[in-house]
């Protein structure tokens, strides 16, 4: 698939382009499928076949010469996941079933569910980390708002995809009733839109990663979503909703050079609060403010979820052992590791390695 992006574009440009493209694709082996088209944004979304990327942007340049802004592979099965099967394409344009163009954007939902237990006994701990009724809970409500489930490869968060905003938030709100009503339950959600091809490698990896990182910042049972997906909902009041949080676009550039040093830095055991606020220009007491109004946390505790919950996930892959998951986070004592490792999950790690 790949990414156009030409400000004041229009449906009929792109069926000009496109019919240039069916006339020109035999000759590199290609085969243009159809095309999602954002007049809005001014975004395009090609979905073509062809032997490599240099063939597809072969066939762009020569029947028109518009060649994308990037170009991605794609396993069938995720475009179907994400996109959806049944099209009404009409001169390459998708459009949805009630006949309005569909801009090939979608709504993201990332939902992150923790079962705490303080439970010795392995069998029991294996039960409790799986918790079977609620991620049941979460699967029915996806369905229920015509939304899809994306197979999650990275983590033991739960994925879902949906076509509108408003069936996006309804889910989302619904889970969130649901699960706040169970004990020893912890959850956090994240709401965004996205494309599925940025200038970034990955389908709708950006918009994945994105919505990850709104989970993250949210309290247990709340509720974050982007600027962008809030003001698709205008006649709502998010901001008086105590258990529902928006991400301006500051606080979103704020909080991504955030991730992506803390990202780059955790198995460095001297990475400190000092060296985050050097790196982004702001004071100890800034940062703190500012990542305790978004989180909920400390910069200090915030960072020791984001740890613990990569802790997890390479305990999980069981690929290391559990002083080599310390290390690559940047412990020097496996022992102190261990200690956050119980006081977050209720379970110290080796124990939890037993049932995974």
């Amino acid at each position: 698939m790949d990414y156009h992006h030409f400000p004041g574009v229009t449906v009929e440009d792109v069926k000009k382009a496109h019919m240039a493209d069916k006339q020109t694709q035999d000759k590199f082996g290609v085969k243009y499928h159809q095309f999602w088209v954002n007049q809005k944004a001014g975004t395009i979304f090609c979905l073509i076949e062809g032997p490599n990327p240099e063939a597809c942007e072969n066939v762009h340049k020569e029947a028109h010469g518009d060649v994308a802004c990037n170009i991605v592979e794609v396993e069938a099965g995720l475009v179907d996941m994400f996109m959806g099967k049944a099209h009404n394409v009409e001169h390459g344009i998708v459009y949805y079933k009630d006949g309005n163009i569909d801009t090939g954007f979608r709504f993201i939902l990332i939902i992150d569910i923790l079962a705490k237990t303080s439970l010795d006994f392995a069998d029991e701990i294996s039960r409790f980390k799986v918790p079977t009724f609620a991620r049941n809970t979460v699967f029915n409500s996806i369905k229920k708002y015509k939304g899809t489930q994306v197979k999650n490869i990275s983590d033991d968060s739960i994925i879902g995809v949906f076509n509108e905003a408003d069936a996006a938030y309804e889910c989302v709100l619904g889970i969130q009733k649901l699960l706040s009503k169970k004990q020893n339950i912890e959850f956090r959600i994240g709401l965004a839109e996205g494309q599925p091809v940025t200038d970034s490698d990955g389908f709708f990896e950006e918009a994945i990663d994105f919505t990850k990182q709104l989970a993250l910042m949210a309290n247990s049972g709340e509720i974050v979503l982007s600027k962008n997906f809030s003001k698709l909902l205008p006649e709502r009041s998010y901001g008086s909703m105590s258990t529902v949080k928006v991400v301006n676009e500051t606080q979103q550039k704020f909080m991504e050079s955030f991730f992506d040093y803390t990202e780059k830095n955790l198995s460095d055991e001297t990475f400190n609060i000092a060296n985050i606020s050097q790196n982004m220009g702001v004071s100890r007491p800034q940062l703190y403010r500012k990542i305790t109004a978004l989180t909920g946390r400390s910069p200090v505790l915030f960072i020791r979820d984001i740890k613990m919950n990569k802790a997890m996930n390479l305990i999980k892959e069981n690929k290391l052992s559990i002083s080599e998951v310390a290390y690559q986070l940047g412990y020097s004592n496996p022992s102190y590791f261990s200690k956050n490792f119980r006081s977050k999950f209720g379970v110290p790690p080796s124990q939890f390695m037993l049932t995974h």
